[in-house]
């Protein structure tokens, strides 16, 4: 999973920076890395124990990067066989608009479509307006036939925003 490319972007012509280098990794980022772009992207805050146990048990983690800097990751959990749940796509919202979120679907495609066997399938929870992003590689609502649901530990995890849900 540690795959590394490198990758030269076009300039966006919504940019207003420079020719841009953008580095494609098939690696999990630090936990620090990865709790900070959650944050910073306005995803639910995980405990620093919840991260450092679920990365490494990811089945496929894809990072962007400008330099040195973390701006964007997806990853696919699961059981590797018949569950896949496409999770954490983030980008940096000063990065954002400028096709990285496309860049994180893109690669996550490709490994399911290697990787899902005939008969399994993919799941994630989408945000909105995030889920006509997702739409556009096939995903489809589950609803009304059926609806997503989430169950979450109870307790004190001493995060400002543990308790609440981004897509909620």
């Amino acid at each position: 999973m540690n795959k590394k490319i490198e990758f030269a972007t076009e300039h966006h012509e919504t940019s207003n920076q420079p020719y841009e280098l953008l580095r494609v990794d098939y690696a999990i980022p630090a936990v620090e890395e990865y709790r900070a772009l959650r944050k910073e992207a306005g995803l639910s805050q995980i405990t620093e124990e919840a991260a450092a146990k679920g990365l490494p048990n990811s089945l496929f983690a894809v990072t962007l990067r400008l330099g040195q800097e973390l701006i964007g990751m997806g990853r696919v959990s699961g059981d590797g066989g018949v569950f896949f749940l496409v999770t954490d796509i983030a980008v940096k919202p000063s990065h954002q608009g400028k096709g990285y979120g496309r860049k994180l679907m893109e690669e996550i495609m490709e490994y399911l479509r290697r990787e899902v066997p005939a008969g399994s399938f993919a799941t994630l929870i989408a945000d909105k307006p995030a889920d006509r992003l997702y739409a556009q590689f096939g995903f489809q609502l589950v609803s009304p036939g059926s609806e997503g649901m989430y169950w979450r530990q109870p307790g004190d995890c001493k995060l400002k925003s543990c308790t609440s849900l981004s897509w909620l």
